[in-house]
């Protein structure tokens, strides 16, 4: 991967160009009563992402064709213009931007989720880009899973991520770039840029996972005890699994961490970082298909 110098430090203002309201675009985009709640740190980054994406992509990917985007969903889905291997809605693979109700009744917007569309749109909506693929091409909803790079071959996963307005959120099948994407999104975290700046999203302890089950995490802790058990390796974060915080790694989970050889028994005593959707299993787990969801961060 190949970064350019990235200008997210020294830019000091939101310049007087950056435009106020876009009426091509099709979308509300009033600046000032959409984002109300959006910080300065987070205009200026879309200022940004509007003026110089700074990550192009070098790494290998199996290449799809050129495609316009007529229309953008929310902050990690499009629609093209014409259908590329019979489908039109592209899902952008490897990322989760934050969530807009899109007719889901009793569903409220994630925080800054008008503001990632409004970047993504800003990317590339109207515009020619580039699909390529690193796994499974199509999800099943028929959408296409796919990475998307700009004209100039800009990386759209790896700006967003860049700017605080996505989260790496992959999957066993879809594994290509994960890697880079998890140290761009570290060094949006480590700046508190966009989301990383908001309690909503905030990397949790393990102690405190049983009120967030039902949702997608970032978890911090310590593997307290590591053992497998019929197959299937947990990762126990506390004193008593039947309560505390668990990650666990089913059999053919571990044939991909063995792949990598990674061991996850290794983990015991170890402070690590896991993501994925919190259920409720003998107390809050999440289940690792893959080893691109568990990060070691200390001993």
């Amino acid at each position: 991967m190949v970064r350019s110098p990235s200008p997210l430090s020294s830019f000091p203002r939101v310049p007087s160009s950056f435009p106020r309201k876009r009426e091509s675009s099709g979308l509300s985009t009033a600046w000032t009563p959409a984002f109300a709640g959006v910080t300065v740190r987070c205009l200026l980054v879309l200022a940004l992402l509007l003026l110089a994406p700074a990550i192009a992509l070098a790494d290998a990917l199996k290449p799809g064709p050129m495609a316009r985007v007529a229309e953008v969903i929310d902050g990690d889905t499009v629609v093209l213009a014409k259908p590329v291997m019979e489908a039109k809605e592209v899902r952008l693979v490897g990322i989760q931007a934050p969530k807009l109700p899109l007719g889901r009744s009793n569903f409220p917007a994630w925080p800054l989720a008008e503001a990632a569309k409004q970047a993504l749109a800003a990317l590339t909506l109207g515009k020619e880009v580039r699909l390529s693929f690193g796994g499974t091409d199509k999800d099943r909803h028929g959408r296409l899973l796919a990475h998307l790079h700009a004209a100039d071959g800009a990386w759209v996963q790896g700006t967003l991520l860049e700017a605080g307005l996505a989260r790496v959120y992959s999957f066993a099948d879809n594994r290509a770039q994960v890697a880079e994407m998890l140290a761009i999104e570290a060094d949006a975290r480590a700046a508190k840029r966009g989301i990383w700046g908001l309690p909503f999203y905030a990397v949790r302890d393990a102690a405190e996972t049983a009120r967030h089950v039902g949702s997608f995490q970032v978890v911090e802790g310590r593997v307290v005890k590591a053992a497998k058990v019929k197959g299937t390796v947990y990762l126990n974060f506390g004193a008593d699994w039947r309560s505390d915080f668990t990650a666990a790694v089913g059999a053919d989970a571990l044939k991909l961490f063995r792949k990598t050889g990674v061991d996850p028994l290794e983990f015991e005593g170890r402070t690590v970082r896991v993501r994925g959707w919190l259920k409720q299993m003998n107390g809050p787990m999440i289940a690792l298909s893959h080893p691109e969801q568990i990060e070691a961060v200390g001993r």
